[in-house]
């Protein structure tokens, strides 16, 4: 690791409460939901329940592996220091590329969105107007550049008047569907079984977009450096996170094929939560419905943008990217210049974006391509954890199961549904999923040739150090205090 010595992120800002909050809101339910079903439905049909639920399992197995390596490695990198420190450098950058990658990517495709649904509240008609959507979604999308620029206590509470009303929203909803009673079909449990996948490619195809629902969780291990007592927060946080998504998924999507008709659903791709809104609720649901999924949008910008940045920060940090990178500002305590860079690549993607479609079809490549990359670096991570802990999985039943057996279920499911996949999708999202994760090769072969230390890594083995003995409490280690503590050498502290 790197040996920089450059001023650190601002430490225990957040607490557990506040970071859970974060999870949630980085999975984003009701964008999620307003974005994502029509496509899972077109994709799987009544089958989509079963998607969600069978993905949700590997889903917990990976957040198990962030939370068990992030007991030894604090690190706002995150899965790019792990995987780099226990498969292979090599690996770790791509790991930390693919998050980088998918979360640009996401900030365009979810800032269209934002800009639809704020327009639509006054017109409907000027949703559909994909240069103007794109021009208030990139508003949107600088308010939030900003807010994240302010500091993490400040992000923190913006997320919390967001999420707080998105899921009270969601909350109303959730009750009314239960209650509804004139419903398009009725509901059967076989949603919930295999019976409606088109084979093993469909359900694999399932499975990717599903992947993208749960998406977000883990920008708790992103925020690491900057949460009391991390070392179990962050990984708690997340789990937590997970389920209460998941609930809100199955709950919403089921109420979708009950109560909404195929045609109805086709009609209203680009936000299906609308038309749920007006079935449960005529004349105001679609509109609070509407604002739920705005805010929703918005406060999943910010935590994208926590990701991309931190982890571009980890990454300047240890001298893998522009140095600048890992620059801190020295009143907020945020990586301004990493900020400021995605936020201009963010924006000249913006105008890109105009050329390649509706918003619908926008969105239905984006989904997609990032489902790829998301596939890669949860599963590099979940074959992480099993090497950093592979001494220790036989001392408890816990640590095998836990530490081990699950998330290498959840890495090697990742990857398979990553294979099965590119069978099945089209040419747009496998050449922006994968010809993305290709840049990469760029900068990572660039630093190496350089000589960056974090291509000579302090190996990650959980059997040597348990931080936890050594470290204060509270303290978040910087990357080059961990790396000469793992190697058995004096710290700062």
């Amino acid at each position: 690791m790197s040996n920089f010595r450059g001023r650190g992120l601002q430490a225990n800002v957040l607490g557990m409460f506040d970071t859970v909050v974060m999870a949630v809101a980085g999975s984003a339910p009701a964008y999620s939901l307003a974005a994502t079903t029509a496509v899972l439905v077109g994709t799987v049909g009544l089958a989509s329940p079963a998607a969600l639920l069978y993905c949700a399992i590997p889903m917990l197995g990976i957040a198990l592996a962030f939370s068990y390596l992030g007991r030894i490695d604090v690190n706002a990198g995150a899965s790019y220091s792990w995987v780099g420190r226990t498969l292979h450098p090599f690996l770790g950058f791509i790991s930390g590329w693919a998050l980088v990658i998918s979360a640009t990517i996401f900030m365009v495709a979810g800032s269209l969105p934002a800009g639809s649904m704020t327009l639509s509240l006054f017109d409907e008609a000027l949703a559909d107007n994909t240069a103007l959507a794109t021009a208030v979604g990139a508003a949107w999308f600088v308010i939030m550049l900003l807010v994240v620029l302010g500091g993490a206590r400040l992000t923190v509470r913006a997320q919390l008047v967001m999420s707080g009303v998105e899921l009270a929203i969601l909350a109303v909803f959730a009750i009314g569907a239960l209650l509804h009673t004139d419903n398009a079909r009725p509901f059967d449990w076989s949603w919930l079984g295999f019976s409606h996948f088109d084979g093993v490619g469909g359900f694999a195809s399932g499975a990717l977009i599903a992947a993208f629902y749960y998406w977000g969780w883990d920008v708790t291990s992103n925020l690491s450096e900057e949460t009391r007592d991390s070392r179990r927060t962050t990984g708690l946080a997340g789990l937590i996170g997970i389920g209460i998504v998941f609930l809100l998924f199955e709950v919403f999507t089921i109420a979708v094929n009950v109560i909404l008709t195929d045609k109805q659903i086709q009609a209203n791709d680009a936000n299906v939560l609308a038309a749920l809104g007006e079935e449960i609720w005529p004349g105001w649901g679609g509109k609070l419905l509407i604002v739920s999924v705005m805010l929703s949008t918005i406060a999943t910008l910010e935590t994208t943008l926590i990701q991309v940045t931190r982890s571009l920060f980890a990454m300047g940090r240890d001298r893998t990217m522009p140095t600048a990178l890992g620059q801190v500002h020295r009143k907020w305590n945020t990586p301004w210049v990493a900020i400021v860079v995605v936020g201009a690549v963010a924006l000249l993607m913006f105008v890109a974006s105009n050329a390649l479609g509706t918003v619908g079809d926008i969105l239905a490549d984006a989904i997609a391509a990032i489902g790829l990359q998301i596939a890669v670096y949860y599963g590099l991570a979940g074959l992480a954890v099993v090497v950093a802990y592979r001494k220790m999985l036989l001392k408890s039943p816990g640590n095998f199961f836990f530490g081990g057996l699950w998330p290498l279920f959840g890495a090697l499911f990742m990857f398979w549904i990553l294979v099965e996949s590119l069978g099945e999708l089209d040419t747009a999202s496998i050449a922006i999923g994968i010809g993305g994760l290709a840049v990469g090769l760029i900068p990572m072969l660039w630093y190496w040739r350089q000589g960056s230390e974090y291509y000579r890594p302090a190996k990650l083995d959980a059997s040597r150090t348990i931080e936890t003995d050594y470290v204060p409490d509270g303290y978040a280690a910087s990357a080059a205090e961990q790396s000469r503590l793992h190697e058995g050498l004096p710290t700062d502290f």
